[in-house]
């Protein structure tokens, strides 16, 4: 059920950009319960300018490698399962592409399920009466 954004600046390959698509889908999986075959991302490259950060936001040091991936789910995870998620991401982030953990930032908003329709035009998760 989550829906994936991946937001960088411009310039990496797309063998690197697929490599963070599997780093946080498996992350995702190990940590968070979410089915291996739930996958929807949208990646995105920004110009330069296109993503606006603080360079220095509570001590941590930024680059113009920063990744922004913001997650759209279902709430009712705990904050132990959200933060082995993103010890999780960022690990298999720096292992398999590369990124700083240093240039991580990640948002996680939870929605109830009735938030969704994944085709059809029909609300995928009725609420049960």
């Amino acid at each position: 059920m989550p829906l994936v954004r991946i937001s960088m600046n411009e310039g990496r390959s797309a063998d690197v950009r697929r490599a963070m698509s599997e780093a946080v889908h498996q992350a995702m999986v190990e940590t968070i319960n979410v089915p291996a075959d739930d996958r929807f991302q949208i990646i995105d490259e920004r110009p330069s300018g296109g993503l606006v950060y603080d360079a220095g936001y509570l001590g941590i040091k930024r680059t113009d490698g920063v990744v922004i991936i913001q997650i759209t789910l279902n709430a009712g995870r705990t904050v132990e399962l959200k933060k082995a998620f993103y010890a999780r991401a960022v690990a298999l982030l720096k292992e398999r592409a590369n990124v700083r953990p240093e240039d991580v930032v990640i948002n996680l908003v939870e929605v109830t399920k009735e938030n969704w329709s994944f085709g059809n035009g029909a609300m995928s998760y009725p609420p049960k009466d």
